[in-house]
Parts: structure tokens; C-alpha cells; sequence
């Protein structure tokens, strides 16, 4: 019998970018992700289910073996730790840039930045690697009205085109690291499910060099 494979997807533009990637391999889904309200979608074969969730939880579900098998953001991996997950394949889809922004020509404190941003994990370690106090405060949504409304000096982001910052008069600072999407493997169903996933990462693997 084959070994049923789990595969949790991230919700927005990842899973726009992932859904072709994943046609090339001959995988589609049964039902149309982006009107169903089911949660755990059967595929054109039997063997393979995709969940559909937030981004921040996939590496979450993966860790725990809820899914054998997720596709996140690096941003999003290196937020979680990686505990529990391989990382196999750089996906080289949903590409960005991790920044820190804030008004463009407004000089910053001398002494303890205030930062707003999603990724305290990162900023941390970004900041301290540059010598600098830091006071992170962490948010969920709309970084941009941080600095706006005096709550933060900076915010650190993933920054696509920048017109949201521009928008808000305010402009992309310091590049921190570039971000595409990776494939993740459960540790534990990589022994357990060793030759389904081997078979799906090489697929994979191929289809991102063609």
C-alpha cells in the first residue's frame, strides 16, 4: 500500500506560486483551494492530501507531524527555529527581501531602537550582530503605522515592491537577507515515509531546474 503523504500549503501568494509548481509534478487537488471551505484536500492521487493553512503555522505542523511535508517562507522557518523539520529545497518561488524601513531622510535615536515587527527571532539576532540596542515590539499586521504614529523607530518587513512603504512615506533601509519559499520534511516521516518522500523531493527538485 502506499504511504498516505500530507502536505500543508501556505495560504496567499505562496500557495498562487505553489499550486503550479506543484501541476508540474502531476499533483493537482480535487477541489479548488481558493473557494473550498474544506480543510483537507484529496489530490489526483490517493496517496496525497494537502491542508491549507497560515503561513507561520506550516512549520508548526510539520514539526509535529501533522503534515510530512510543508512549504513556508524562509522568513517563516527561521522565525520557528527549525525544531522537528528538514530543510530540502529551496523552492526559488515568492521571492522578497527581509528590510528594516522607516522614514527615509529622519535620523534614528542615538541610543535604543524601538523596532516593530513580526520576526522578533530575526531582528533580534540581526541587531545584535550589529552592536546595536534594541526594544523589539512585536505585531501581526499594518507594520507601516508603527513608525507613523511614534510607536516604533524602525520596523523590520518583507519588502516586495516597496509601494506600500512609499504609500506611507516611508522607504525600505537596510537589507537584512533575501526570502523564496522551502520545502520542509518532517524528521520523523523522513524515516517512517522514506521512499515516498524521497520520490516527491527529487520530482520537485527537477521541477525547479527546469
Amino acid at each position: 500500500m502506499s504511504q498516505i503523504l500530507t502536505i500543508a500549503l501556505a495560504k496567499g501568494r505562496i500557495l498562487a506560486e505553489t499550486l503550479p509548481l506543484l501541476k508540474r509534478v502531476g499533483i493537482e487537488p480535487v477541489d479548488d483551494l481558493l473557494t473550498s471551505r474544506k480543510l483537507i484536500f484529496p489530490t489526483n492521487h490517493a496517496n496525497i492530501n494537502l491542508v491549507l493553512i497560515r503561513s507561520s503555522d506550516v512549520p508548526t505542523y510539520v514539526q509535529y507531524g501533522a503534515a510530512d511535508i510543508g512549504i513556508a517562507g524562509k522568513d517563516v522557518l527561521l522565525e520557528h527555529g527549525g525544531e522537528g523539520l528538514y530543510e530540502r529545497v529551496d523552492l526559488k518561488i515568492s521571492g522578497c527581501k527581509l528590510m528594516t524601513a522607516g522614514f527615509p531622510n529622519k535620523p534614528l535615536p542615538s541610543g535604543r531602537l524601538k523596532v516593530a515587527t513580526k520576526y522578533p527571532r530575526i531582528a533580534r539576532q540581526y541587531f545584535l550582530d550589529q552592536g546595536r540596542q534594541v526594544e523589539l515590539i512585536k505585531l501581526y499586521g499594518s507594520m507601516e503605522l508603527a513608525p507613523i504614529v511614534g510607536l516604533s523607530d524602525l520596523i523590520v518587513d518583507l519588502v516586495d515592491t516597496g509601494n506600500t512603504l512609499n504609500a506611507n512615506g516611508l522607504a525600505p533601509l537596510e537589507h537584512i537577507m533575501d526570502i523564496t519559499s522551502r520545502l520542509i520534511v518532517n524528521r520523523a516521516s523522513q524515516k517512517m515515509k522514506n521512499q515516498a518522500i524521497k520520490e516527491f523531493v527529487s520530482r520537485i527538485q527537477k521541477a525547479v531546474m527546469e
